[in-house]
């Protein structure tokens, strides 16, 4: 039981990232960090250093014209800080301090990265920050090789830093005016860009088993069951949006394999990266849809993406099939998911569903609508704020100040997790109850 007075992991988690926003938002609302010199509005700011810190890429600004170098750098900043954790910095800061971490601290590190214990965190963090550092410096020398040329060294290395951070760590900000639009024809890019993501995404607890199989030869059954959707997702998405799109055959400029490679693209992409090679108002109906299917399900827990995550929807899966089967037990490789596994995850898609309901019905009432458009407007909007993606269908640059305000909740709860969120607000530690009522069975389905 914790004391009274003192706040519990989830609400000091909660206010950690809350602190990183409003030291953002008082930055980025600097006169200077502006290219015009003038200073930006405190919700323009709050939304933008919202939007960096859950690496979620929405933008009521454009990025390119409206901020200088230092919002710029700002930006990138909290998209970092906020890409592994600001508990991984400040594990960090213990390191170079050569401090000893306090309990504390390596229990708001187990929580932040979604470890399962806290033995040998400080070695399992460094790991992850020296790994994340060398994906985004080797994505920024691929990068480079196609950036030199078109834009010389200087700002040819800047746009190259700048996208390798913002691609590894999902947050979908660029440095042109519609996204990566104009290297639809650059297959390079495109596929190093998705190898980005997809590391960014696939969670740092995934990375420490594969690094580590050849010594010691196991895999988690977290690491299987990621691994597995994570793949199944890309190859299903894949296949749908060559259905759904018929892969962008009315491009007529682009090549067989060019197009190929923006269907693979825009597979990986909704998963909460934001990037896109295809103007998103241009997606089919069915195409529009599946992407918000990705979108809610998001990256695996751990890393840098948002949403409900891979594993929540594979443990679902399985309890289904295992359910329709009439199976007792949902079973994976040779292992029997826990009851308190699946109840999580249901009670973690209901919430998210009534989270997503409210959200979409408040901003009906205070967001206008488009004549060509409908309900999908603002949903899709919605969606991608909670799945930390960023896509938008034209909404996010038009919201309300409710508007904006609603979406960085999403973003927010969508980064710092439904049930972090939820247990900061409501309570801190689950009560142990007393008894227990008679148990009983009703009618279902």
């Amino acid at each position: 039981m914790r004391s009274r007075g003192r706040l519990a992991l989830p609400q000091i988690l909660t206010l950690g990232f809350l602190s990183i926003i409003l030291i953002g938002t008082i930055l980025l609302s600097l006169p200077f960090s502006s290219a015009a010199g003038h200073a930006t509005s405190y919700i323009n700011a709050f939304f933008t250093a919202t939007s960096a810190t859950c690496v979620t890429g929405m933008t009521v600004v454009n990025t390119a014209l409206h901020w200088s170098l230092f919002g710029k750098i700002v930006i990138l900043i909290l998209v970092e800080i906020g890409g592994l954790g600001f508990m991984s910095f400040a594990v960090l800061l213990f390191v170079f301090m050569r401090r000893k971490m306090d309990l504390t601290t390596q229990l708001l590190t187990q929580q932040s990265l979604n470890l399962q214990s806290f033995a040998n965190t400080r070695s399992i963090v460094m790991l992850v920050i020296e790994l994340s550092l060398s994906i985004q410096l080797l994505g920024t020398g691929l990068i480079f090789i196609d950036f030199y040329p078109r834009y010389g060294f200087v700002k040819g290395l800047g746009y190259s830093i700048f996208h390798s951070i913002s691609a590894f760590c999902n947050a979908g900000f660029d440095l042109f005016n519609n996204s990566l639009v104009r290297f639809q024809n650059d297959p390079y890019l495109l596929f190093v860009l998705t190898c980005l993501i997809i590391s960014g995404s696939l969670g740092f607890l995934v990375w420490k088993d594969l690094l580590l199989y050849r010594k010691d030869h196991y895999l988690s059954l977290h690491t299987k069951l990621a691994l597995t959707t994570y793949l199944g997702l890309i190859i299903i998405s894949f296949i749908v949006f060559l259905i759904t799109e018929g892969n962008f055959s009315n491009e007529s400029h682009l090549t067989v394999f060019q197009r190929l490679m923006n269907t693979y693209f825009m597979s990986v992409t909704p998963r909460t990266a934001g990037f896109y090679s295809y103007p998103m108002t241009k997606v089919s109906m069915g195409g529009m849809f599946f992407t918000m299917i990705l979108m809610l399900i998001g990256g695996t827990p751990g890393s840098t993406a948002g949403g409900l995550k891979t594993t929540t929807v594979g443990i679902l899966l399985i309890r289904v099939w295992a359910t329709l089967r009439g199976k007792r037990d949902a079973t994976f490789w040779g292992r029997r998911f826990s009851d308190d596994n699946v109840q999580r995850s249901l009670t973690l898609v209901f919430l998210v569903a009534v989270v997503l309901s409210i959200a979409t019905l408040i901003l009906t009432i205070t967001e206008t609508i488009p004549k060509h458009f409908g309900i999908e407007y603002i949903l899709f909007d919605v969606v991608s704020a909670f799945g930390t993606t960023g896509l938008t269908l034209g909404l996010t640059p038009h919201l309300t100040i409710i508007g904006k305000l609603i979406f960085a909740v999403l973003m927010f709860m969508g980064r710092v997790g439904v049930f972090t969120v939820m247990y900061s607000l409501l309570t801190s530690k689950r009560p142990e109850d007393a008894f227990r009522y008679p148990e009983e069975n009703i009618m279902i389905g």
